[in-house]
């Protein structure tokens, strides 16, 4: 009964040992699942970098010791924020809905006017 031979799924070196080994060894396991989870993984990257962003943004309108701020649509546009990205949504009884990027949330007014708050901790 001839044995048939396993191949290491990322350098093709052939496989000795246990007949249910897919690696060589440790490196080439871990280079093939990082190839195999780059693009999730750098997307979740680069969301949550947009987050922090965004988050940042916020903060820096908010007056030191203050709990809100207001500003246009024009400066949270220059200083770079997206406002696709968000964490989560407040709907408040009156029916003002705000967009939260972790802690720091806004409203939209009109004529292109944003109210800024900071989130109380739970």
């Amino acid at each position: 009964m001839a044995i048939e031979k396993k191949y290491c799924l990322n350098c093709n070196a052939v496989i000795q040992g246990r007949i249910d080994k897919k690696f060589c060894d440790d490196q080439c396991r871990n280079t093939y699942n990082n190839q195999q989870n780059a693009f999730s993984t750098n997307y979740i990257r680069r969301v949550n970098h947009s987050l922090k962003k965004n988050r940042n943004i916020l903060e820096s309108i908010i007056p030191t010791g203050e709990e809100m701020g207001k500003t246009t649509r024009d400066r949270l546009l220059r200083d770079g924020f997206i406002f696709k990205y968000f964490t989560h949504i407040y709907e408040t009884k009156k029916g003002n809905i705000y967009h939260y990027c972790y802690d720091y949330g806004y409203l939209e007014l009109e004529g292109d006017w944003f109210l800024v708050v900071k989130g109380k901790e739970v």
